[in-house]
């Protein structure tokens, strides 16, 4: 597969109109904003209307890739039509002085693109393991691997990275001069993501601790 361009594509789908001065057009913009994230946001049109799925991800390269069941309408529709993903984090609320000067810190990531049914087995098991070891690295050696059959009620969609736009607003509010003046607090209340202490299964049987590699990630 011939490498993408390291800036993001200009299309008229990802040229950003409103707040152009917040886009970000280095491809490793789009990594990072992708690779920090958890959940993504999966939009697909089922029997003519718009359905938007949140769902876990993994990135490989220039390919993210999305799983589910494959009796899911959204996946089997996914691959006869463009679909959109995104991935947002909230990193702040802001708080201004005036009300119509509120907003938020965010990082966010919008994918358009026609994505493939994965059919080969190794790009199958590749796809699935991305997806783990987003969600928790290390797991996917020591768990047990799927079986065939598990395998087979299993969809794992392709997405392309070709077409993409991302989106960052940062720093404190942006008050009209006169305001400034206002007895008013202004500033950023900052919003934190974090793991905590990992929850033991009721039925792990006795003397089996936490892996290592799952007490990283908590601790993370």
């Amino acid at each position: 597969m011939t490498a993408l361009s390291p800036t993001l594509s200009s299309t008229g789908r990802t040229r950003l109109g409103r707040r152009s001065d917040r886009a970000r057009r280095d491809r490793s913009d789009l990594y990072d904003v992708l690779d920090a994230g958890l959940v993504c946001h999966l939009g697909v049109i089922v029997d003519g209307s718009p359905r938007v799925l949140p769902t876990g991800y993994g990135r490989l390269g220039d390919t993210l890739y999305v799983h589910g069941s494959s009796g899911a309408r959204s996946l089997r529709e996914g691959p006869a039509q463009d679909v959109c993903v995104t991935v947002t984090h909230l990193d702040g609320i802001v708080i201004a002085r005036s009300l119509y000067h509120h907003s938020l810190n965010y990082r966010s990531a919008v994918i358009y693109g026609r994505p493939r049914l994965v059919t080969d087995p190794d790009e199958k098991l590749a796809g699935l393991r991305a997806i783990t070891e987003h969600l928790a690295p290390g797991q996917w050696d020591v768990a047990r691997k799927p079986t065939r059959k598990e395998l087979a009620s299993s969809s794992v969609l392709a997405i392309p990275l070709e077409e993409a736009s991302v989106k960052i607003r940062q720093g404190p509010p942006g008050d009209d001069e006169e305001d400034y003046a206002l007895d008013v607090w202004a500033g950023v209340v900052p919003v934190h993501q974090v793991f905590g202490a990992p929850c033991p299964d009721p039925a792990l049987r006795p003397g089996i601790p936490v892996p290592p590699h799952i007490a990283r990630l908590a601790a993370s």
